[in-house]
């Protein structure tokens, strides 16, 4: 019996719509890092795992992938050997783009010229329980700047957001807090140890509402004095602006919260200085992944999709330290494709072309026909426009509907009457519009 052919869960085939699709989407975000001087590097499918283990946390430590070294490695060895796992597993599949980066920037820090500005889309892999919209492999779209601590870089990776996502034609908000005025509202209410108690439970006020944020800081060892002067704070309302100048209050006895409200206020500035034609709002309960950010963090939301956050990024200081670089701070965002792809899908917001790879297909009638084809395709192939003959010499019937379900916009039919005139029928698929059209002005009419 033959065997089913089937992928691993978690995994995807992408089919050549799709693939042109998810190009279309890779490209535009690549074409905007470029503008900006951000030049493409790419690391190892594989990292030792002494790179990645103990740099996600203990839930994302079970995450690795991990390789069995090569070939016959197991044989030769006994039983308990076999079960010190570490002799027979030495590397693993990478888990983000992140940590691979940290360390091509220590191992090659006599090379790279600082500050460095890098982009990276490649796939990473993560062993979780597959769901809807969680895969095992999935693509990560990274823009960083290592190397400086200029608010100008946030500056830019917001302009970023703000050219990607029109390009791309969707909606958006970004969110943006910064990790110091996190610490400064901990530190002000006299609990700066509770600064992760206390940002878990505020990222919650859109969901649970305020009195059951409440409820769960009390739960969390807060006492009421300490809640009533969280209080202004859970409750923050109006401009950012507005926002800005209540935090400058409340804040007043924290230096770190202080300098947090000045780096955010500095970027918003540019912001409007620069016109920057998006939605920017400062959001006090965006915490994210709360390891390794220290300063601005952001989120993007599309607004015509519900979907989570396809965006999102921050600036941390200490990355490179885990391998002995200390004090390099960066600042990047990542862009989630799938999500994406999710979101543009829903809004049919993909250009029409994008359902075929080809523009023209030729009927194949016969070998003089064939013949007049092959140079005319040779012309068209030279102006830079994707065009296929049918392979053989088939039913009219057959080729139309071949050319039909692949999606080919147009079809050339070149019969004899066509070419004792050297003319050329041309039919659009999509309108069902016929014209005759002179060989030398093929190319024009197909462009």
């Amino acid at each position: 019996m033959a065997q089913k052919p089937s992928i691993p869960k978690g995994t995807r085939d992408f089919s050549p719509v799709e693939m042109m699709r998810r190009n279309y989407i890779f490209d535009t975000i690549k074409s905007v890092f470029r503008l900006y001087g951000f030049a493409p590097l790419e690391t190892p499918s594989m990292e030792n795992l002494s790179t990645l283990l103990g740099k996600y946390g203990e839930e994302g430590d079970k995450l690795l992938f991990k390789i069995l070294n090569s070939g016959d490695y197991a044989a030769n060895l006994t039983d308990e050997e076999v079960r010190q796992a570490s002799k027979i597993t030495e590397k693993g599949l990478r888990y983000d783009l992140t940590v691979p980066f940290a360390r091509y920037v220590v191992q090659h820090q006599n090379e790279i010229v600082f500050p460095f500005k890098r982009y990276q889309v490649q796939p990473v892999w993560r062993a979780d329980r597959p769901q809807k919209g969680r895969y095992r492999e999935f693509y990560q779209c990274d823009v960083d700047v290592i190397g400086t601590k200029s608010l100008l870089c946030e500056v830019e990776l917001v302009e970023i957001v703000e050219r990607v996502f029109k390009a791309l034609g969707i909606r958006v908000a970004l969110k943006m807090n910064n990790r110091k005025i996190l610490y400064g509202i901990a530190e002000v209410i006299g609990h700066a140890d509770k600064m992760m108690d206390i940002t878990v439970a505020i990222d919650k006020l859109d969901k649970i509402g305020l009195d059951n944020v409440k409820a769960e800081l009390r739960e969390r060892g807060l006492e009421e004095e300490a809640i009533a002067k969280l209080q202004p704070i859970l409750e923050l309302d109006g401009t950012n602006a507005e926002k800005i100048a209540t935090l400058k209050n409340v804040l007043a006895a924290s230096e770190t919260g202080l300098f947090g409200v000045t780096e955010i206020e500095t970027v918003f500035n540019h912001i409007e200085a620069l016109g920057i034609d998006l939605q920017v709002d400062l959001d006090l309960s965006l915490a994210r992944g709360l390891n390794y950010y220290t300063g601005a963090i952001f989120e993007v939301k599309a607004l015509d999709y519900q979907i989570g956050s396809i965006s999102g990024g921050g600036r941390y200081d200490n990355l490179t330290g885990i391998f002995g670089l200390q004090n390099v701070s960066g600042v990047g965002i990542s862009f989630g494709a799938d999500r994406i792809y999710d979101v543009m899908l829903g809004l049919e917001l993909f250009p029409e072309e994008l359902n075929s790879s080809t523009r023209a297909i030729f009927i194949n009638l016969g070998e003089e026909e064939q013949a007049a084809s092959l140079a005319l395709l040779r012309e068209l192939r030279s102006a830079g426009i994707p065009t296929e003959i049918y392979p053989e010499s088939a039913k009219m019937k057959k080729q139309m509907e071949y050319a039909n379900r692949r999606q080919i916009p147009f079809v050339v039919i070149i019969g004899s009457d066509e070419l004792a005139a050297r003319e050329a029928t041309v039919k659009n698929m999509l309108t069902g519009e016929q014209q005759r059209v002179a060989f030398a002005e093929l190319t024009t009419v197909l462009k």
